[in-house]
């Protein structure tokens, strides 16, 4: 499903330089955008991953590790909330 939306650009140089890098690369300037949001989104995901990441590190450290299926559920879980907020 295709949807629209209006973007609009406070600053005159960045339009411009989407609009050159969209004739550059042959594609439209909406396809930019939408893969740097899908880009943007991924990287937030990271971002929400790394305090689960950096305290199964420490409690590794502090106990001297835990399974790593337990580890993996708990990142697995935190993904699928994520996911199901979106919805």
């Amino acid at each position: 499903m295709s949807r629209k939306m209006t973007v609009v650009f406070h600053d005159e140089d960045l339009y411009t330089y989407l609009k050159v890098e969209a004739v550059r690369r042959h594609m439209p300037a909406s396809e930019i955008i939408a893969d740097a949001v899908s880009e943007w989104l991924e990287n937030c995901e990271d971002v929400e991953l790394l305090p689960k990441i950096e305290a199964v590190r420490t409690e590794w450290k502090e106990k001297g590790g835990r399974p790593w299926s337990e580890a993996e559920r708990e990142i697995e879980e935190s993904i699928n909330h994520r996911e199901e907020a979106v919805r």
